[in-house]
């Protein structure tokens, strides 16, 4: 935790508060007070209204399939962390005066964790999904099942959940002045202890799960441009492949974003803290930090562009709800079931190239 001191300055009498990392080095951290209040309404405003609308779309398109439950639990991970920024808004914008208490300041610093990490593991479970639709359809049609996501979502609570109790314990307030300081790590004394169990919570909830998804895409990416026999080029699943393209590129924009960044330059500021580095690289090292860590909340309003990206089905259900033509869509589908004839060809293409049968149900 850094210690911080308040000093006059003449000119307008105003107060510049300026942060110690160690005896020698000191800096003012001014930009904090515009830039986390401006860039932590804006997700505000955007996720919120985004992941209430796509909740709300989820709970009209029961029943689920495997890949709508995980986008449901990744919906639900991002309202309630954007439920927990107006307290933050209100934090920064009064230059660091905290006046919730120390239990709040703790919930808020924890839905934060919660939210990256389940965010990270959900995003592998649709990948890891994806991946069996495409390399493994068989498998994907047969073995994975509604209950199963449930099953899977509920793990990522509890390992999340668990792994981010000790942080609880570690995050704390102080008195600063007449101010009360909600911090996101811990004490001076703590804090070697809270970097190395914040180092492998990283690499539990980060490292592995960002592996798993570099090695599924790459597999994913060898099938998808690996031609199909016995199938033209209209039957190949063009339509599928595109959403699963659209998949990989906003799971790795999320990455590239919001994920990667914060937790580089996380660690290179916890480390120049552990080792009292020279001022001036603490003084960039605290400024990309405190840059990154609105671009980490920023998921919460690019995942909802995964629900739109990741199949038709989702459009057509928003625009079957928002427009009530719901029996219209049933009605129709029926009667499209009854009137076409029973071709065993198509069958047996379906068969022959199951993926495209799974790849389908991915999208509803």
């Amino acid at each position: 935790m850094e210690t911080v001191i308040s000093r006059p300055v003449t000119d307008n009498q105003s107060t510049q508060f300026i942060t110690i990392f160690n005896s020698s080095c000191r800096f003012d951290e001014e930009f904090k007070y515009i830039l986390l209040p401006v860039s932590y309404s804006l997700v505000f405003v955007v996720g919120f209204v985004l992941n209430a609308t796509a909740l709300w779309l989820f709970l009209k398109m029961r029943p689920w399939n495997p890949s709508t439950v995980f986008m449901f639990h990744l919906a639900l991970s991002d309202f309630l962390y954007v439920l927990s920024l107006p307290t933050l808004i209100y934090y920064y914008a009064n230059r660091s005066h905290w006046p919730f208490g120390v239990a709040a300041c703790k919930i808020v610093r924890f839905l934060f964790y919660a939210n990256l990490y389940c965010s990270i593991l959900l995003l592998t479970c649709i990948s890891v999904h994806r991946y069996l639709g495409i390399c493994h359809p068989i498998k994907a049609m047969t073995a994975v099942k509604s209950r199963h996501a449930h099953m899977v979502c509920g793990m990522v609570w509890v390992v999340v959940s668990v792994c981010l109790v000790p942080n609880l314990v570690f995050v704390t307030t102080s008195r600063r002045d007449n101010d009360t300081l909600c911090h996101d790590t811990t004490s001076q004394e703590a804090f070697e202890e809270y970097v190395d169990y914040s180092s492998v919570v990283m690499v539990l909830l980060f490292g592995v799960p960002f592996l798993v998804i570099v090695v599924c895409y790459c597999l994913m990416a060898r099938t998808l441009c690996r031609p199909r026999r016995g199938l033209s080029g209209s039957q190949q699943g063009a339509a599928s492949r595109q959403k699963s393209i659209k998949l990989i590129i906003v799971v790795l924009v999320v990455f590239a974003v919001s994920f990667v960044p914060f937790h580089i330059t996380r660690t290179l500021y916890y480390a120049s803290r552990v080792l009292e580095l020279k001022c001036e690289f603490l003084n960039i090292v605290n400024f990309t930090y405190k840059i990154t860590r609105p671009l980490a909340s920023i998921n919460s309003c690019i995942d909802p562009i995964l629900y739109f990206l990741a199949g038709d089905h989702y459009r057509s259900k928003m625009m079957t709800v928002l427009t009530g033509r719901r029996q219209t869509t049933r009605s129709q589908t029926t009667q499209r079931a009854h009137t076409q004839p029973n071709n065993n060809h198509d069958i047996a293409l379906v068969y022959k190239n199951p993926a495209l049968k799974v790849n389908e149900d991915f999208e509803r």
